[in-house]
């Protein structure tokens, strides 16, 4: 697909993989996963719960101090890392539209290697088919409570994480957080505008 737009499927929520407290029960950091992609319809899902729209208001699906949503999710895809219909996706960096519930692509070509590196060479990191990474813009909501809205900031970004996982697990499929990566460097890897800070790192595939 050659698209830098991508409308994703509409995630499919009236029939859950599995019961809540079955997928709390098997949740579990995966680090090693099988050279298989994921599918679009997988990805849809894996941001709609990190961060999708849930009401016509706006709200979405974890908590956030004020409705402010200070957080900004990318999708890194490595080569033949999503099929999407009878083509695969593009690899590159893209960024997730909440409110469109799409993908805009910001960075072309596959920059695994290049995250890799910049996460102490985790291997995860680099074999994963794509990883979320998980950013945040601190002023939405420091401007409205100050220095406190630091710590909602990251309170927002483990209800992100924690709700992607959750997702990742009832599909079958595994991940982990990781917080160890130079930031700089992740967030030029990502051409992440100004004021943008990577939070977590998300390594997702199917399991070994």
């Amino acid at each position: 697909m050659e698209d830098t737009y991508i409308r994703l499927p509409r995630p499919r929520v009236e029939e859950p993989a599995k019961p809540i407290n079955v997928v709390l029960l098997e949740r579990r950091s995966r680090r090693s996963y099988r050279r298989e992609p994921l599918t679009l319809e997988e990805v849809s899902l894996l941001l709609w719960a990190g961060y999708g729209v849930t009401g016509p208001e706006g709200l979405k699906t974890c908590p956030s101090a004020g409705a402010t949503y200070p957080l900004e999710l990318y999708l890194v895809v490595g080569r033949r890392g999503v099929v999407a219909g009878d083509d695969y996706l593009r690899e590159g960096v893209y960024h997730y539209l909440p409110d469109e519930h799409a993908l805009e692509l910001v960075v072309e070509g596959d920059v695994r290697g290049r995250l890799q590196a910049a996460s102490l060479n985790q291997e995860w990191v680099g074999e994963a088919p794509v990883s979320i990474v998980i950013a945040a813009v601190f002023e939405r909501t420091t401007m409205h409570y100050g220095e406190r809205g630091y710590r909602y900031v990251y309170m927002e970004a483990g209800h992100c994480s924690q709700n992607i996982y959750l997702e990742a697990t009832a599909l079958g499929l595994g991940t982990v957080a990781v917080g160890a990566f130079y930031d700089d460097d992740v967030a030029a890897i990502l051409n992440l505008p100004p004021r943008t800070h990577p939070l977590y790192i998300m390594p997702v595939g199917r399991p070994r």
